[in-house]
């Protein structure tokens, strides 16, 4: 168990994207929401968004604003904790002739964007890693409009207790946990903590924010793999790796 040291916390995971990035993680940008899930070309979550104003929170690369560009969106404004992402998002709009505001910084903290603004906020596989998740879609709900939408995926809290071992679904952990800790990614260390679907659920509702839909199925494809799988694979066809929101502001 880490202590909540948010300063240590916002350090360690911004060297980890820093240093890392996230070119490899192909699943985490749409149209794809993460790992064996549906994507937006099926869920259609978003809809006709021509000519709508975007904010993409944990921006990454910028692949999921080129998207919405190549979608016609009429802005597009990004936020990301590491400036050499940020640059990497510079670089991949420019290349397909989108401007975008991108801002260095984390989410849950003050950056003087426009309130009452945007169509659309959303966050790919980046929720996750606020150290104040009640202020995060407190302020995502400032910046939009009376509404607007907002969408974000990250991993399912079932997911993320359970281990799957000789075709058999174990919990290694208890759901009720959501202590920060000092997990591996690709050999690095980052810092997190699990939630449970309440806690998102009861945030997004103080924040001013009514549920249209939560996705929770892992794709068709997955489902029907018979044969020599991976474990992997395998614990994606019992529980799910990945929970998709989508809320309005009211």
């Amino acid at each position: 168990m880490i202590k909540t040291d948010v300063s240590n916390i916002h350090r360690t995971n911004k060297t980890y994207w820093d240093e890392n990035g996230n070119d490899f993680l192909e699943s985490i940008v749409l149209p794809y929401y993460g790992c064996n899930t549906l994507t937006e070309n099926e869920l259609n979550l978003f809809g006709d968004v021509a000519g709508k104003k975007f904010l993409d929170i944990g921006c990454g690369n910028g692949e999921s604003l080129k998207y919405h560009g190549n979608n016609k969106a009429a802005e597009l404004w990004g936020i990301d904790i590491s400036q050499n992402q940020l640059e990497k998002a510079a670089k991949c709009l420019s290349e397909s002739g989108y401007a975008a505001k991108l801002i260095c910084g984390a989410m849950e903290d003050e950056h003087k964007l426009p309130t009452d603004y945007f169509d659309y906020v959303y966050s790919i596989y980046a929720i996750g890693w606020t150290t104040d998740l009640q202020g995060t879609f407190n302020r995502v709900a400032s910046y939009l409009k009376k509404d607007g939408i907002f969408i974000f995926s990250w991993s399912h809290p079932i997911h993320m207790c359970v281990a799957f071992e000789e075709d058999k679904a174990f919990f290694k952990n208890t759901y009720f946990d959501e202590t920060w800790s000092q997990r591996d990614l690709d050999g690095k260390n980052i810092l997190l903590c699990s939630r449970k679907i309440s806690t998102y659920v009861n945030a997004l509702a103080k924040a001013g924010f009514v549920i249209e839909q939560l996705v929770e199925q892992t794709n068709d494809e997955t489902l029907q793999l018979t044969g020599e799988l991976s474990d992997w694979t395998k614990k994606s066809q019992m529980v799910p790796l990945t929970a998709i929101f989508k809320a309005r502001k009211l």
